[in-house]
């Protein structure tokens, strides 16, 4: 009901008012112009009370609704968490007891074997000893009792004869195995194959769990500065076979970790995701969310259906946030879940301490920091990883064919492209870029050299692109050995 239909339904009123007032006490009665104003007034403020009251309950309805979404959001996030730890219980546990069961049946097995066996030599060697003491006796019989007749003589050989033939008789058979379990046997091929169905079972998320410890890098005597034609403010060079820090600058500080961040964001999808080929569609919030911010995109549109291994590239290749979240969402079901997944595995490489994350894509936030030492580490962390090493050292991708891009989309690695013909004494494998105008132009490389080791390179706070990819170069060849590399590096 509006207000002007409130001031309708009074003024209507008051003229019947004012009708039976007249026909009771007289034409002559009539209401004042302050009596109007007052009914007018009362009016107006009741529908504004009855307005509030409505938007207080759509407001309430509003927020009870809210809380309903995020408490069923954090359900799942829980759930989520609690069955990637049970995969990963699953995962630690399962197969070494089943391998131990089958140890141990084997075992068993064998020494029933062997016990039986050493029965059945220990009857046969009975039965050797029964025949001759046989043989024995009938030889003396036969020379104290030389005055028996022929027939008599006969009689005992066939008694010998038999008694012989009845102590050979007892044998075993040792074909047989009481616990069935020896190799070739149908019970050691039944256990076999559960355990082939076990292993099935098991979450093998993309590149499996890598068993290298934590990259651990520490400078000495011999650890300098960059030369002074190196631009970028924080710089780090590392020896990663020996674990030692060749050269750095300010590594320790703070820093804005950008993009670079993705090579945390890829490595961590990694370790929750297990088939690359299934398909995921880009939603209209994760392309808002990425013009918003002003991101770069691998250029996914709305509604496409794209794989989960486009995902990966376009969220290295082209930097693209669109792929980043795309990314976060299919693995945790939502970016605040995924970035959770990311500080526990700071936490697991030991750099909770001078590192923390509040999204998957690089933009800056106070709470969103590094160092480059750190992402020196996590480099290497996602190096380790073969699908990750795999998309960190592409130089181009195509995408899968959509509906939308019937062809694909095909983005490159342009640091990896740019510096491929530059003289860094080896050759970079991996690389991942960065920019946010707090940090500058940063980047993140791994290369190997002509001694077969493997050296990760991380600065920034450089003045350009191409400045950033120099300065790589430059501590390329200010640290690693000189020569030729005889033989590229397998990626």
């Amino acid at each position: 009901m509006t207000l002007s239909k409130h001031i309708d339904d009074d003024l209507e009123f008051m003229d019947i008012n004012e009708e039976n007032i007249s026909g009771n006490r007289g034409s002559d009665m009539q209401l004042s112009a302050e009596e109007i104003a007052a009914v007018l007034a009362d009016t107006y403020m009741g529908s504004v009370v009855e307005a509030e009251q409505v938007d207080k309950r759509d407001s309430g309805e509003e927020e009870q609704a809210e809380r309903g979404r995020s408490l069923r959001r954090q359900q799942r996030i829980q759930q989520m968490k609690r069955k990637k730890r049970q995969q990963e219980r699953m995962r630690r546990l399962l197969i070494p007891c089943a391998a131990a069961f089958v140890i141990c049946v084997f075992l068993v097995g064998t020494g029933i074997r062997s016990l039986i066996r050493k029965h059945d030599n220990q009857q046969s060697a009975t039965g050797m000893e029964i025949v001759n003491a046989s043989g024995l006796k009938e030889q003396d019989l036969r020379e104290s009792e030389t005055s028996e007749s022929t027939s008599d003589n006969k009689e005992s050989e066939d008694s010998s004869a038999d008694k012989r033939v009845s102590n050979k008789d007892i044998s075993y058979n040792n074909s047989l195995n009481v616990a069935g379990c020896y190799v070739g046997s149908a019970v050691a091929d039944g256990i076999s194959d559960e355990v082939a169905q076990l292993s099935t079972l098991l979450v093998q998320t993309l590149g499996g769990k890598s068993s290298a410890l934590p990259l651990s890098a520490t400078a000495d005597e011999a650890t300098s500065l960059p030369d002074s034609e190196v631009v970028s403010e924080n710089g780090i060079f590392i020896d990663v076979e020996e674990g030692r820090i060749l050269g750095q600058k300010d590594a320790g500080a703070r820093i804005s970790p950008a993009s670079m961040t993705k090579i945390l964001t890829v490595l961590v999808a990694a370790e929750h995701i297990t088939d690359p080929d299934d398909t995921f569609e880009i939603t209209a919030d994760i392309i808002d969310y990425s013009f918003a911010n002003q991101c770069s995109n691998a250029g996914f549109e709305a509604g496409e259906k794209v794989t989960v291994r486009d995902l990966f590239y376009g969220t290295v290749l082209p930097s693209g946030a669109d792929a980043a979240l795309g990314l976060a969402v299919y693995a945790a079901g939502s970016q605040e879940a995924f970035v959770e997944l990311m500080n526990e595995k700071i936490d697991e490489l030991g750099l909770s301490r001078t590192s923390h994350f509040t999204n998957c894509i690089g933009l800056y936030d106070e709470n969103h920091y590094s160092t480059v030492y750190d992402v020196a580490v996590m480099l290497k962390a996602a190096c380790d990883n073969s699908f990750c090493r795999e998309v960190l050292s592409a130089h181009t991708y195509t995408t899968s064919a959509t509906e939308q891009h019937p062809e694909g989309i095909t983005i490159s690695n342009w640091f990896l492209r740019r510096i491929e013909d530059k003289d860094t004494h080896g050759e970079v494998l991996c690389a991942k870029t960065g920019f946010v105008v707090q940090s500058g132009n940063c980047a993140a490389s791994l290369s190997v050299g002509i001694d077969g080791r493997e050296y990760i390179c991380v600065t920034a706070h450089s003045s350009s692109t191409w400045r950033c990819i120099y300065d790589h170069v430059a501590l390329c060849q200010q640290f690693m050995p000189e020569g030729e590399v005889a033989v590229p590096a397998e990626v």
